[in-house]
């Protein structure tokens, strides 16, 4: 069953969730297992969670934990897209299945907002974190300008419903929004293989 992949990852992070009082660091640690082996193989998401849009990103639920603990999402990237410089407000942990993504982090001064650090590449296969005390604001875009990449990103929290912030790349100035999700409703992981 190819969903079972999913099921087992959101198993294991709801076992996770359950520990007592697990920490930011222990989270991730373990977030980051899990996601590495979900994406390890790129046979189990579904063709409707994976499709492009021509003129911006798309962020497809996959997951949504009933208590908001956490949430899982595929970001699927059409050929040169972006995100704007955002943050996220709680942890996360991005894991690429198909294709690269850019990440360029920034940070608030009091001059505005700065780059923090060189542009990094997230490959096929790799796990990098985010959170408000690592870092926690960036912009991300599809490294390739000729294919689409696509990503699946684990939050701390219901992230279509949290409300963060994009921030003006000349000036620093945060404005407040709620991302939502561009599909309406998750895939039944328990549904039998067709």
């Amino acid at each position: 069953m190819k969903n079972r992949r999913l099921l087992d990852t959101v198993a294991g992070l709801t076992r996770l969730m359950e520990t007592p009082a697990p920490d930011e660091e222990t989270i991730l640690k373990s977030s980051c297992q899990l996601m590495a082996s979900l994406v390890a193989h790129d046979d189990w998401l579904p063709d409707a969670l994976a499709k492009p849009h021509p003129d911006y990103y798309t962020q497809y639920l996959l997951y949504g934990d009933p208590l908001e603990r956490f949430s899982l999402v595929s970001f699927v990237w059409g050929p040169g897209q972006t995100t704007p410089i955002h943050d996220h407000t709680v942890w996360g942990v991005i894991a690429m299945l198909r294709g690269a993504e850019l990440d360029q982090h920034y940070r608030r001064t009091s001059e505005g907002i700065v780059q923090a650090g060189g542009e990094s590449r997230l490959h096929q296969g790799e796990v990098a974190c985010v959170s408000p005390r690592i870092g926690d604001i960036h912009r991300v875009s599809n490294a390739y300008d000729d294919r689409v990449s696509i990503s699946i990103h684990l939050y701390g929290g219901n992230i279509g419903r949290i409300r963060r912030s994009v921030y003006n790349p000349a000036t620093g100035e945060p404005k407040e929004f709620v991302s939502g999700y561009s599909n309406d409703m998750t895939p039944n992981l328990w549904a039998p293989a067709a």
